[in-house]
């Protein structure tokens, strides 16, 4: 499991440093590279047979949902192998970057299966507003996990 928040920045050619706990994480998960892709608001690193799984799973959706189809054309088609360089990095595409809004200060956040890579202001604007509206989504949870 990914835990934690971590602030960093994006270098000029588009590198971000991944935490040591995480890089071990996600080494102990698998030989091959995590898989980077956008996602509504950030960009989000997978462990490689984590993406291979989830990746067959929304393909299969997608035979069958319009909306499916959206989601699997955004995640899918903006996938990329993102190997950890010997600093610790991996290099964001630029048009990776562009999706997520990331310029130069970065969050990587981990919650749960994955990693995600945030604006750092958008980051903080998202857990502001989920603050600010906590006990009505608490309540849904508790009837999601209930059920």
């Amino acid at each position: 499991m990914f835990r934690g928040r971590h602030n960093h920045t994006i270098d000029a050619k588009g590198r971000v440093n991944i935490p040591a706990g995480y890089r071990m994480e996600l080494q102990r998960r698998s030989d091959q590279p995590p898989i980077l892709t956008a996602d509504e608001n950030c960009l989000q690193l997978y462990p490689y047979e984590d993406w291979l799984v989830h990746e067959k799973e929304i393909v299969a959706k997608a035979a069958i949902d319009p909306n499916a189809r959206d989601y699997v054309r955004l995640m899918i088609s903006g996938a990329v192998e993102a190997p950890i360089d010997k600093q610790g990095r991996i290099l964001v595409p630029q048009y990776l970057r562009e999706q997520a809004h990331i310029e130069r200060d970065v969050t990587v956040a981990g919650v749960g299966l994955t990693i995600e890579i945030w604006d750092a202001a958008r980051l903080q604007k998202n857990l502001n507003q989920t603050q600010a509206n906590f006990r009505a989504i608490s309540l849904e949870m508790a009837e999601k996990v209930g059920s």
